[in-house]
């Protein structure tokens, strides 16, 4: 039983990942981009970065790896499928989440922590957290303003796959309280199945206690 963290070339939060799922107790192993899913993969996770530098789009060029066809097969199974930061725009270029990630609205990398509220504690990767439950998480990237049709938009919301919203630290959306300009605050969604998540924030580093919160453990216990 293992989750394969994907590496492509720019990836520079596989490691980070490796590091938090230990710390749960769940068996994590790096993956080459160009090689295959190990045997006894149980879970993918599509790790924070830059692959192949955000040329084109970010995630663009990596949508298109080769294990990327395995990824989506495994998905389409039920393997539980999870892309964080630059991870959540491979999702999104690779079809296996609506909508799309884009340039800041303040045309500005941005490190920072947030809060986020939990839309839907009835998926593996919110099973830890309440509904409306506020956590603290880091963000970590420059085109991660989520964008997507106003008709896609209002499914996503009235299917319940709306994960995490931009919110202050008593639960109030408003727009203060988004940092990149995503549509609704989105911070994170779901595919077709709940088993597949992409989300822009780091919930890999807010997992270790001697760095910082732990509110982001509940995201990784999805593949437990």
């Amino acid at each position: 039983m293992t989750v394969a963290i994907v590496q492509f070339g720019g990836s520079n939060c596989d490691r980070d990942a490796v590091r938090a799922l230990s710390h749960l107790r769940i068996d994590a192993e790096l993956v080459w981009h160009e090689d295959d899913l190990p045997e006894d993969t149980t879970g993918v996770m599509l790790p924070g970065g830059f692959s192949y530098g955000d040329y084109l789009r970010a995630g663009a060029i990596a949508a298109n790896s080769p294990i990327m066809a395995q990824v989506r097969e495994a998905a389409e199974s039920g393997v539980p499928v999870l892309g964080v930061c630059n991870g959540a725009q491979i999702g999104c270029e690779s079809g296996l989440t609506p909508g799309a990630f884009t340039t800041n609205r303040s045309a500005r990398f941005q490190c920072e922590h947030v809060y986020l509220r939990v839309e839907n504690a009835d998926t593996p990767w919110t099973a830890a957290y309440e509904e409306g439950q506020v956590i603290e998480v880091p963000i970590a990237h420059g085109e991660g303003r989520f964008e997507i049709t106003d008709e896609k938009y209002d499914e996503l919301d009235a299917d319940d796959r709306i994960l995490f919203r931009y919110c202050d630290e008593n639960g109030v959306v408003a727009d203060g309280t988004n940092p990149n300009g995503s549509k609704g605050n989105v911070a994170g969604i779901v595919g077709e199945s709940d088993s597949v998540a992409v989300m822009m924030p780091h919930p890999e580093r807010a997992t270790l206690p001697d760095i910082g919160g732990t509110d982001g453990e509940g995201v990784l216990l999805g593949f437990a």
